[in-house]
């Protein structure tokens, strides 16, 4: 049996999202890092890309946003994150590594090791174990699901609607020699192909806010879960601090929304809600941003270079400071005017700072977190 809810979403064609991305990426997913791969892309492509992709944030300031602006993206919420990490992985991965989420922090702690080390959390905080079945949903481009696997020697299925992500996380897995332990399926995570009852363990680390609902997401996770499986989530959500009818707030959301590919972000209140609906015994929640960690989890984007941890951490993150992206930028732009660059790889960086930077405010306002746990367990019986 597959989603009962295919009905009311988009149509999936594997055929049309396999052809696009040939035409945008060609072999670029072979290239060895973000740069690299940046530069490799169909120009036609590139632009019916940014063009699908942007319509739904041009000339639409958030004093006047709408309800219906709102539905709108919410009911292209596949084509919308589709086309985004058709434009910003290679950004994702220049700036931030193979990992495509934050972390906590601690004093003394290099950049990559702190992301690792979130990653092993959730998994302990599932109980992942080894030989276990376990889906990824929105697995990017494998990053987390081979720190999984290696952390707990799991069997890892990731779950992607973007097929150049997908080729991305084949391609990593082999080079690690974890292409026994892991597999990588393009698919729609509201209308999943598997059967019910499949997996021992779900988890979604920062993915799932691309969903059109909470719960249509969280009950197709539950029903491919066996009895008893566990489900673990780091959630995007705005807090209970956050008010839309509060012009600067709205500004942060849509702010963060449109950087970061998302329709529709909701709040703590509704995402606890979903949960229940969809049928999960909630075993725990908690907001880890609220932590008193010695750093913020919004630090890397900051600009604040006195929370670097080693020397290692220095040329990744001044890459993320508001100084290292307008160097990037400007150097961008001006390789797309010598037609070095495709069109629109600048407008796509441009967008990912202003995120950036209404990321860093939601921290700092307490109005956003990225990383609310939820830990669910589908009933035995």
């Amino acid at each position: 049996m597959v989603s009962s809810t295919a009905g009311n979403l988009e149509r999936e064609d594997h055929q049309r999202d396999a052809s696009f991305n040939k035409a945008l990426h060609g072999k670029s997913a072979q290239a060895r890092g973000g740069v690299a791969a940046m530069f490799s892309k169909g120009s036609d492509a590139k632009k019916a890309a940014v063009d699908e992709y942007f319509k739904h944030w041009d000339n639409k300031p958030a004093e006047n946003e709408t309800a219906e602006q709102r539905a709108a993206r919410t009911a292209e919420y596949a084509t919308l994150t589709r086309h985004y990490y058709n434009l910003a992985t290679d950004l994702y991965e220049y700036g931030w590594g193979q990992s495509f989420h934050f972390c906590r922090f601690s004093h003394g702690e290099p950049f990559y090791q702190a992301i690792a080390r979130h990653e092993h959390y959730l998994a302990h905080s599932m109980g992942i174990q080894e030989g276990m079945k376990v889906l990824d949903v929105g697995c990017g481009v494998g990053g987390p699901a081979r720190e999984i696997a290696k952390f707990t020697g799991a069997n890892i299925t990731g779950l992607n609607n973007n097929n150049y992500q997908i080729d991305r996380a084949t391609h990593y897995a082999a080079k690690e020699g974890l292409s026994g332990q892991l597999n990588f399926v393009k698919g729609d995570f509201m209308q999943m192909s598997f059967e019910d009852n499949t997996f021992d363990a779900v988890y979604a680390i920062e993915a799932t806010v691309h969903a059109p609902t909470l719960e249509g997401i969280y009950s197709e996770i539950f029903r491919v879960l066996k009895p008893g499986g566990i489900f673990g989530v780091y959630e995007w959500l705005m807090t209970d601090e956050y008010d839309n009818d509060n012009l600067h707030h709205r500004e942060i959301r849509l702010g963060i929304e449109q950087g970061d590919g998302i329709s529709n972000m909701c709040k703590v209140e509704e995402a606890l809600d979903a949960m229940k609906a969809a049928g999960f015994e909630l075993l725990r929640n908690e907001d880890l941003a609220s932590r008193p960690d010695p750093l913020p989890w919004y630090w890397p984007l900051s600009g604040n270079l006195r929370y670097i941890q080693s020397v290692g951490d220095i040329f990744t993150i001044v890459r993320m400071t508001t100084w290292g992206r307008t160097i990037a930028h400007n150097l961008v732009g001006l390789l797309e005017t010598l037609r070095l660059a495709p069109a629109g790889t600048k407008k796509t960086a441009d967008s990912l700072a202003v995120a950036a930077d209404c990321l860093v405010a939601g921290g700092r306002e307490n109005l956003f977190t990225p990383m609310y746990l939820m830990v669910g367990r589908k009933p035995a019986a």
